[in-house]
C-alpha cells in the first residue's frame, strides 16, 4: 500500500479504472487517499477519512511518503471557506485553483504549509477546526452551496450531490461522514417525531424498496436544504419534501437522525 493526496481543485474517482466509467466522488485539494494496486494508469484508492473505494487517473494526485501521510491525518487541518480560491506552489510559482471545503494542513501566520516537500501560500478564507464550531454554523455552511447544481459524485460548489452536500458542510464543522446517504443514516441518534429535530439534524428518505435514497439538512419551520437538480430549500413534513415549484412531493422520509 502506498500514499497520496490530491493537488488538484478537484480530481474525478470513479467506479472503474476508465474515463468512460461513472464519477462516484470527487477528492477536493489536500485530501488524502491510501493507494492499492495499479491498473493501466488507474490506481484503486480509498479516500480519507471516510474509506470510499474507488478508482483514480495517475496525473490525478501526488504520492507522499508514509511517515508524512499519518503526520498528516492526525493533524488537525483547517478547510477553505471560500467559494473559489487559489493556492501557490512556491517553488515554480504556479497558481491551483481550489474550492470550498478543500483541505490545508498547518497554515503558518505567514500563510504558508507543506504537502511533502512542497511549500505552498494561501491568503483566502478558512475555518480553523481546532476551535470547536458550533451546531449553528451547520446552516451558514450549507447556504454557501444554495443553487449548486446537481451532479452525480460531485463534492463542490460548481456540482455536487445530496450527500456530497451533507458530508462537506459537516466536514466544515469538523465531523467527518460516512461518503454515501444510506451510510449516512448508520449513524447518529433516530429521533422519534419531526418536531424534535433542530437545525443541522440530517433527514433521510426511501424509495419503494425502502432503501435510503436521498439525504438533507433540516431547517427551521419544517423547511430542509437538500441537493435536487441544485442546492434549494423546499418545506418538509411526516410525508416528506413538498416542493413548492412542482407543489408536489418529491421524495418520502424514512427517519430523522441527530448527528451533533
Amino acid at each position: 500500500m502506498k500514499y497520496g493526496v490530491c493537488n488538484l481543485s478537484m480530481a474525478p474517482c470513479r467506479a472503474e479504472a476508465s474515463d468512460k466509467s461513472e464519477i462516484v466522488t470527487q477528492l477536493l485539494f489536500g485530501e488524502l487517499i491510501k493507494v492499492y494496486e495499479k491498473k493501466q494508469s488507474w490506481y484503486r484508492i480509498k479516500t480519507q477519512p471516510d474509506g470510499y473505494e474507488c478508482f483514480i487517473d495517475e496525473k490525478q494526485f501526488e504520492f507522499i511518503e508514509e511517515d508524512v501521510f499519518h503526520h498528516l491525518k492526525k493533524s488537525t487541518p483547517f478547510i477553505t471557506s471560500d467559494i473559489a480560491q487559489v493556492v501557490t506552489r512556491i517553488s515554480d510559482h504556479q497558481i491551483i485553483p481550489i474550492v470550498m471545503g478543500s483541505t490545508i494542513f498547518e497554515l503558518s501566520n505567514d500563510h504558508q504549509f507543506m504537502i511533502g516537500d512542497q511549500v505552498y501560500n494561501f491568503e483566502g478564507n478558512t475555518i480553523d477546526l481546532q476551535h470547536k464550531i458550533p451546531k449553528v454554523q451547520l446552516k451558514e455552511n450549507a447556504f454557501m452551496y444554495l443553487n449548486a447544481p446537481y451532479l452525480w459524485g460531485g463534492r463542490s460548489p460548481f456540482g455536487i450531490d445530496c450527500s456530497g452536500f451533507v458530508q462537506l458542510v459537516y466536514k466544515m464543522n469538523g465531523v467527518n461522514l460516512p461518503r454515501d446517504a444510506s451510510q449516512q443514516s448508520k449513524i447518529g441518534q433516530t429521533l422519534s417525531f419531526i418536531e424534535e429535530a433542530e437545525e443541522g439534524d440530517l433527514a433521510f428518505f426511501d424509495n419503494d424498496e425502502g432503501n435510503i435514497i436521498h439525504v438533507g439538512i433540516m431547517l427551521e419551520n419544517n423547511r430542509i436544504i437538500h441537493a435536487s437538480g441544485k442546492v434549494r430549500i423546499d418545506r418538509i413534513d411526516h410525508q416528506g419534501i413538498y416542493n413548492i415549484e412542482t407543489k408536489k412531493y418529491s421524495h418520502r422520509l424514512r427517519l430523522i437522525k441527530s448527528i451533533i
